[in-house]
């Protein structure tokens, strides 16, 4: 394989992660939003789990064999920084953004989510040294313009930023959170097997949420009919996604990923668009041609 399926693993990753927001988005209807991410997490490190333990699993990690050299052991270092990632992105970052969700309006919500990918670029940046020419500099432009354009639909007048306060500054921590995530897993995904990376990740994260969810007293009740759509967010948004992710870090690195992966909330207009009937404005499809130059 060649570096540029690093950009590939990075695009799927985000065409993955983008249609949960509108599995979700059905599946809200009648379960608790925290019982909803912890159950995604769980199932997808149960399925990681299952893979791990499968047969294929041998042909399956050298689909990711690549000429970036890779660790084969695990050290005591690298679960102290899975403890950190888990930390930081399986539970803080999910249980700050479901809480800012119910204090602030669904724009605000939706520009300030955007503020992972510029915290992801300013970490690698700042702490991990990584630069770019002046291409990729643009390229990280024209998506972040993109990006705030699909989300908001171009309706800045509706922003609220000096109130919901709370709930804001909870959005864009849970950002700041999944931002060390993101260049944090750098380090991980140099492990040949990021496969149980992957897997104790999300198991890990999903147990704590639900023992979160006991704690707070949700109701755990779960319809037959929301389950189908908790199975494939978990299975595809989560579990996949994130070994995607982890491909396209050892790759290209932590910037990179991060920005490209921003496009989910493209891909995730024109689902909920396909899926749900939700409107796609002039503007979000000019926002998302955009966005798809800054890919190329």
């Amino acid at each position: 394989m060649t570096r540029h399926w690093g950009y590939v693993g990075a695009i799927v990753s985000a065409v993955l992660f983008g249609v949960s927001s509108t599995l979700n988005k059905i599946a809200l209807e009648n379960v608790n939003p925290v019982v909803i991410a912890g159950m995604i997490y769980l199932v997808g490190g149960v399925l990681v789990f299952g893979i791990h333990l499968s047969p294929f699993y041998k042909k399956i990690i050298s689909l990711f064999e690549t000429p970036t050299e890779t660790e084969t052991k695990i050290s005591k270092k690298d679960f102290r920084i899975l403890a950190l990632v888990i930390l930081s992105g399986s539970i803080i970052a999910p249980f700050m953004l479901l809480h800012g969700l119910n204090e602030t309006t669904a724009i605000n919500a939706s520009l300030l989510l955007n503020t992972e990918s510029l915290f992801t670029v300013l970490i690698g940046f700042a702490f991990l040294k990584e630069r770019g020419t002046k291409k990729d500099y643009l390229a990280i432009l024209l998506l972040l313009i993109g990006v705030m354009f699909i989300t908001t639909k171009g309706e800045f007048k509706a922003l609220t930023l000096t109130k919901e306060v709370t709930g804001n500054l909870l959005i864009v921590g849970a950002c700041l959170f999944w931002g060390i995530d993101n260049n944090l897993s750098k380090f991980l995904s140099k492990k040949r097997d990021i496969v149980i990376i992957t897997g104790l990740k999300c198991f890990i994260g999903g147990a704590v949420l639900l023992v979160i969810s006991v704690l707070l007293r949700v109701s755990f009740n779960i319809p037959l009919m929301s389950i189908p759509y908790i199975l494939s967010v978990g299975a595809f948004s989560i579990a996949f996604s994130i070994l995607l992710f982890l491909f396209a870090l050892r790759e290209i690195g932590s910037v990179r990923t991060g920005i490209v992966f921003s496009t989910s909330s493209l891909f995730g207009a024109v689902f909920a668009f396909m899926i749900l009937g939700e409107a796609f404005t002039l503007i979000q499809v000019l926002a998302g041609l955009t966005m798809l130059l800054g890919v190329y």
